[in-house]
């Protein structure tokens, strides 16, 4: 896979050099907020990195490493289907690159890859994903109802939200 070009930002497909800084960054409280993770960060990043069913996309800005977008398939005729998952450094939330990295990135899946829909599952109460989400052109879909496991230990809410390719916002 090549370099996916934004407005503003650069997706390239991740290596092992960039761990170190999604590490950082995945260690940042707001990220690890919603992502959690054990004590080894930077573990799991490579393990992410390397795990062959995730396509993992480093999210370039300014030349600099700000984040990871991610994707997955389902690739059963009857239900093939493409899912997004995205962190962003905090020192650059509130600036678009959000938005931008996922409509990149949908416009890659939708274009190049030929997938009807997406998905995104951010947790229901994260009103700026949610907003980031829906500028690029997904929809909510329905709230799934203590769909994930807080630091806390208790359940929490996600929203799914989807995109038909024609829905695109480009």
């Amino acid at each position: 896979m090549s370099d996916l070009s934004g407005a503003s930002v650069l997706l390239r497909p991740s290596v092992l050099a960039d761990a170190p800084a999604l590490a950082a960054i995945r260690a940042t409280p707001e990220v690890r907020a919603r992502w959690l993770g054990e004590d080894d960060l930077a573990g799991e990043v490579v393990s992410d990195l390397e795990d062959p069913s995730t396509h993992c996309l480093t999210v370039w800005y300014r030349d600099r490493i700000v984040g990871l977008i991610q994707w997955y398939s389902e690739e059963d005729p009857g239900y093939r289907h493409a899912g997004i998952d995205l962190f962003l450094d905090p020192s650059v939330h509130g600036h678009g690159l959000g938005t931008d990295a996922v409509r990149t990135l949908a416009r890659h899946l939708v274009d190049d890859h030929g997938y009807h829909r997406l998905v995104i599952d951010p947790a229901a109460d994260n009103t700026a994903a949610i907003r980031c989400y829906e500028k690029a052109g997904f929809r909510p879909v329905g709230v799934m109802r203590q769909y994930e496991r807080g630091a806390d230990g208790t359940w929490h809410d996600g929203l799914l939200m989807d995109l038909v390719a024609a829905e695109l916002v480009r």
